[in-house]
């Protein structure tokens, strides 16, 4: 189970994060405890109310739990997870918050504690939490048997294409997939060995090298989106230099956008346009799929909850007439009949969230596998789509070999028409 975290405020922003269902399928609400309030966004302003006596402006710590994607994750792993976070980074007894959300068939968490103590009203420190998470996160693996991923046995194997979310927002906003974006950048830094060589890689790719405002080398797509170099293959900015050369060398993103939109974009630019309505008539009928799947998913958890909640009140009932009253509860009292009885009673009533746990944990399975056989055929879809864009921008980077080559034959034509208009003039030597 991946476990990330960071220290934040924007409580309401992350309250509205958490209850998000534009792109998340479904949100569960699992747990609000140690709050007054019931509810996200309450608790959210009680923690922010809390943080006002402090001077602490991060006074939140939000942990994704990520478990591997073909693996079925109780309710209770998750909640072994926060224990096991709350004792590591010294959280326990703080509120805390549970979230579940499910998206493009994959099920995960978002934790949220308040780092105010309101006895002390101090903040927790959180020193060194990332490697702490990351200990927990390898534990967590080990314990379920889980295939632990490559990049945590050898850090130096971690896959270069995995994006953070605003890499993945960017590349969302370019037309194509981060993933394959990274791909191509790495490609072409594997096989250049310098400045030229990878910046001729990546026309040859329908990407251009340029000096970024901050970033140093960066790549533009013929959309004039901005992808930087070293963080797209997790590489130091010194060692980019290195190889590359000084960026104040490159022409500014400015330039190359000016240049792309001279001589490129508007050659291919209704390409693309067409492409992406392609692309686009091509999802309606998967996304008019994943709309039916989950109105019907929704519907079979909503049943299945209304059944447990009648259940619950029918063997609580029954439960409760167990426990005689007047004379005869005082008599079972005496008897020590009253203590086994509220034994039985406690006992049934924990086998009894199990069971509504496992029941429910079965259902969401099962729609999960569902929502997953959909997600190939999603998957397949945008690959074919990221297929044909990164195609047109190699098409566009060839147009603009093509315009350079004719401007160079244009300068030589004239070059050669000035020398032969030109007299001759008597040679110094002579």
């Amino acid at each position: 189970m991946i476990v990330k975290g960071s220290q934040r405020g924007g409580a309401k922003q992350l309250g509205l994060h958490l209850l998000k269902t534009e792109e998340n399928e479904h949100v569960e609400i699992h747990e609000i405890s140690g709050f007054v309030a019931d509810d996200v966004m309450g608790a959210m302003k009680e923690a922010h109310a809390l943080a006002q006596g402090t001077k602490c402006r991060q006074h939140l710590f939000s942990v994704s739990l990520n478990p591997p994607p073909n693996e079925s994750v109780r309710v209770e792993v998750f909640e072994e997870a926060c224990a096991k976070i709350e004792n590591q980074l010294g959280l326990a007894g703080h509120p805390r918050m549970l979230v579940f959300h499910e998206k493009e068939g994959r099920r995960h968490a978002h934790a949220v504690w308040s780092r105010i103590d309101a006895d002390s009203m101090t903040a927790q420190n959180m020193s060194f939490f990332k490697t702490k998470l990351r200990d927990i996160s390898k534990n967590l693996y080990l314990e379920n048997g889980w295939e632990m991923p490559e990049g945590f046995r050898d850090w130096r194997l971690r896959d270069p294409r995995d994006c953070t979310l605003n890499e993945w927002q960017q590349a969302k906003r370019a037309g194509i997939g981060p993933r394959e974006v990274k791909a191509n950048i790495r490609q072409c830094w594997d096989r250049s060995d310098n400045g030229a060589a990878f910046a001729k890689a990546l026309e040859e790719r329908g990407l251009f090298l340029a000096q970024g405002d901050r970033r140093g080398h960066v790549a533009l797509t013929i959309d004039g989106h901005v992808f930087a170099v070293a963080a797209s293959i997790r590489v130091k900015a010194k060692d980019v230099r290195a190889r590359l050369g000084d960026a104040a060398a490159l022409p500014s993103v400015a330039k190359v956008s000016e240049t792309i939109g001279k001589e490129i974009a508007p050659r291919i630019s209704r390409h693309i346009a067409e492409a992406k309505r392609i692309a686009q008539n091509a999802m309606q009928p998967l996304q008019e799929r994943k709309q039916a799947m989950k109105s019907v998913h929704q519907q079979e958890r909503k049943r299945l909850d209304d059944k447990q909640r009648e259940r619950r009140n029918v063997e609580q009932q029954t439960r409760s007439m167990r426990l005689r009253k007047g004379v005869a509860g005082i008599w079972d009292i005496m008897t020590g009949r009253h203590s086994k009885t509220r034994k039985q009673n406690e006992m049934e009533a924990w086998f009894g969230v199990q069971r509504d746990r496992a029941q429910r944990h079965d259902l969401v399975a099962a729609q999960l596998k569902d929502r997953q056989t959909l997600q190939r055929d999603i998957g397949q879809t945008r690959e074919r789509h990221a297929r044909q864009m990164l195609g047109l921008y190699r098409d566009a980077a060839r147009y603009r070999e093509m315009a350079r080559g004719i401007q160079s034959e244009r300068v030589g034509e004239n070059r050669g028409r000035n020398d032969r208009a030109q007299p001759r003039g008597p040679e110094i030597s002579r």
